[in-house]
């Protein structure tokens, strides 16, 4: 059975221990490496190329959101799950902005870390109950009341792809080797998408994407 590799960033050994201890239960889960920031971690991500990287946010030399950014840029290969003890509404925010293609509290039981882990490295968005709240909740609060034909209507079968697949967490060049196409044209059916739901950024999407059901959370 292949393992998923993980990497496990946190600035605190005991929770990094604990953590390694926890998923050394998990079958189909094997721990290559840890980190102890932001910095390191990137450092380990070149060394090691691991399929998730259990990331936390609050930490000395480079944070875990900046180390998300980056590591999504340079290795968009490798998923990145979010295990912070920060629930607040502008953290989830801020971490889907950031590129993480998951999110969980470090109050979550294990199976659902477990669960959260073979998600996101199976492509898929991963959102913990606070998490989905937080976004539905800024959904509501944010959203115009329309009464107008909705805008769905109007997206093309395969701009429909790309926004599924954006709002999944997968990069520019992952949706065009799924859909065989260029990134230049993905580039473009995603920009096409966004202006006819008059929607400006990756959060609105993902928010949007929720909402229509077109992912599940």
């Amino acid at each position: 059975m292949q393992k998923i590799r993980v990497l496990v960033v946190d600035d605190h050994t005991i929770v990094r221990d604990g953590i390694r201890a926890l998923l050394t239960l998990v079958a189909d889960v094997e721990v290559i490496g840890e980190a102890a920031n932001g910095r390191e971690a990137l450092e380990k991500v070149r060394q090691l190329t691991p399929d998730v990287v259990l990331m936390d946010i609050a930490m000395p030399v480079m944070d875990g959101l900046e180390a998300t950014r980056r590591i999504r840029k340079e290795f968009p290969e490798t998923k990145v799950l979010v295990l912070t003890q920060y629930d607040e509404e502008d953290y989830v925010l801020s971490i889907i902005e950031a590129g993480a293609q998951g999110f969980i509290t470090k109050t979550a039981a294990s199976s659902e870390l477990a669960s959260g882990i073979r998600a996101v490295f199976h492509g898929k968005s991963f959102l913990s109950p606070v998490a989905a709240k937080a976004l539905v909740e800024d959904y509501q609060r944010a959203a115009p009341v329309r009464n107008r034909h909705d805008p769905y209507q109007q997206l093309t079968e395969r701009e429909r792809d790309v926004l599924k697949l954006v709002a999944e967490g997968y990069t520019t060049q992952e949706i065009a080797n799924i859909l065989v196409l260029s990134p230049k044209t993905v580039e473009g059916y995603r920009t096409q998408l966004m202006a006819k739901l008059s929607i400006h950024s990756k959060t609105e999407l993902v928010k949007y994407a929720i909402r229509k059901g077109i992912v599940t959370i």
